[in-house]
């Protein structure tokens, strides 16, 4: 554990940016958050291949969208900064690219303004993805991205953290409504059809031990958050399954992945 986090005592309860970077081989976690990990495991011994599938995902899905055009992008609950951040990946595109990270977590934060303090065209922004209206007010949004110009909103494994009584729907859609014409938007979303079990038992752990529930969702849920995008091929996939590299080896069992990848164009 580094000692240079803005928590004065280790937190009573697992952060979900920090049990994120630990599945992700991190450095910036509690114990607390390795210990929610690790029963995780028990419940889903291949946790961490699945969140490097999802980070591939946002990989691949920034590509795409800097090769269709985009030039701006917002990560919501954007996590704590590892190895293919969105700006990483972007600017080794296009240097001109710009990037807002929003997240809650103090540590997310923290670590994000020092990873960006020397880039101008990238910034971090303390916010809750379930109050949009502040976030799209804010000043250093609007000091950095031109809502008036393409913008691509990355919503990667954030929504299930949001719950039925917080309206997913309606935070999507204040998003969607803040877009231009040609705004994207990418999202994965853990699913509860696949693996009822495991997506239940995984409820359970958060509910217990994180900042946050997990609310998995079926799949015609999940797509409903797209009302007002046009998906792009190959529509709302398995997380491995969107627009794989060529190297990559098609698993064999792809709902093992029990998170749901999409990205799809604003149509309205």
């Amino acid at each position: 554990m580094q000692e240079d986090l803005p928590d004065a005592e280790a937190p009573n309860r697992a952060s979900v940016a920090r049990m994120y970077d630990a599945m992700l081989g991190g450095q910036h976690n509690f114990a607390i958050d390795r210990e929610a990990v690790a029963a995780f495991t028990a419940i889903d011994p291949q946790v961490r291949t699945l969140a490097r599938a999802n980070r591939a995902f946002l990989r691949r899905a920034v590509s795409f969208l800097v090769r269709s055009g985009v030039r701006q992008f917002i990560d919501l609950g954007s996590g704590i900064p590892t190895q293919g951040n969105v700006h990483e990946v972007a600017q080794s595109l296009d240097p001109a690219c710009r990037v807002l990270y929003v997240d809650n977590d103090p540590v997310a934060v923290a670590h994000s303004a020092s990873l960006l303090a020397d880039n101008p065209r990238a910034d971090v922004l303390d916010g809750d993805i379930r109050s949009p209206a502040d976030i799209l007010a804010a000043p250093r949004l609007r000091a950095l991205i031109d809502l008036d110009e393409p913008v691509a909103v990355l919503m990667i494994t954030i929504l299930h953290f949001v719950t039925e009584e917080e309206r997913p729907a309606d935070v999507v859609a204040a998003f969607r409504d803040a877009l231009p014409a040609g705004g994207w938007l990418a999202l994965s979303h853990a699913t509860d059809e696949d693996r009822p079990d495991t997506a239940e038992a995984v409820g359970r752990l958060y509910r217990a031990r994180a900042t946050s529930p997990v609310t998995a969702r079926s799949r015609a849920a999940i797509l409903g958050l797209f009302d007002g995008f046009d998906l792009t091929g190959p529509g709302l996939v398995h997380v491995p399954l969107w627009r794989p590299d060529p190297q990559d080896e098609a698993p064999g069992d792809p709902s093992a992945y029990w998170v749901y990848a999409g990205v799809g164009r604003k149509s309205r």
